[in-house]
């Protein structure tokens, strides 16, 4: 895998285009710059949202990026209700200031000729923006997306522009039932690089299959990240080697830096 070049980061004030409820615990954010223009972002990486007027969030949230449009100079941040912090971040109005830090840590690689982008829950928000990439570059996308339910599944139709679309839900209730590493799409081989994101159990079950099968496999981890600048140490990670801060090394690991 190419190293990334480390980027120069911004603190940019942006202002709320768009508020979009997509249910009780998730909203997508459409920010756009409020003067200049957006700097170069890379898919996989993420931002330090401020959350102002706030008497008890007093630290940035960290957020993956879910889109960059360019023409339209818009960013996307799917945001997924966990705290006081994010439920405060889902309540902005449109017209709303958000001051960003961005963008942070090294992202996904695009390699191969077809590329199998797995997620699940708000973990397939990084990989709408790599399928984006990914197929301007040629390369065959297949999204594997998993949730508890069809009602807790994001995005369906944003992914279905850059690729084919697969789903699991744990009880059926559209695509295959059970979980994304169960999925016939995963089973069949069909593809020659694997990136993924969702829960830690989850992403450790594909990283296996991605080693039984000999595929390259790229994961995102979600370690708690304060500063993300990789100077609190609070997102640290035992690699093969040694200790790395998730935040500045990652998010993105190819699984064989992981002691998994």
């Amino acid at each position: 895998m190419k190293q990334q070049i480390e980027m120069k980061k911004s603190i940019i004030d942006f202002k709320i285009k768009e508020n979009n409820r997509l249910s009780d615990l998730y909203s997508l954010l459409k920010l756009v710059p409020t003067e200049g223009e957006l700097p170069e972002i890379l898919p996989g990486q993420f931002v330090q949202v401020e959350v102002s007027n706030s008497k008890t969030t007093y630290l940035r949230r960290p957020i993956s990026v879910n889109f960059v449009d360019y023409e339209k100079q818009e960013l996307w941040l799917l945001v997924r209700k966990a705290g006081e912090g994010t439920a405060a971040l889902i309540e902005k109005r449109e017209g709303e200031a958000l001051n960003i830090v961005l963008p942070l840590g090294k992202g996904f690689s695009v390699t191969g000729k077809q590329m199998l982008l797995i997620g699940g829950g708000v973990g397939v928000a990084p990989l709408l923006y790599l399928g984006k990439k990914a197929k301007e570059q040629g390369v065959d996308v297949k999204f594997l997306l998993g949730a508890r339910s069809a009602a807790d599944l994001l995005e369906l139709d944003e992914f279905e522009k850059y690729g084919e679309v697969y789903v699991s839900t744990e009880d059926g209730s559209m695509g295959e039932k059970g979980f994304v590493t169960q999925h016939s799409v995963l089973r069949s081989g069909s593809f020659d690089h694997i990136s993924c994101c969702g829960p830690a159990p989850m992403m450790k079950a594909v990283a296996k299959i991605a080693k039984d099968i000999d595929v390259c496999c790229e994961v995102s981890l979600e370690n708690v990240m304060a500063c993300g600048i990789g100077a609190c140490l609070c997102c640290v990670e035992d690699t093969t080697e040694g200790n790395v801060c998730v935040c500045k090394e990652g998010p993105v690991f190819n699984i064989e830096r992981l002691k998994w």
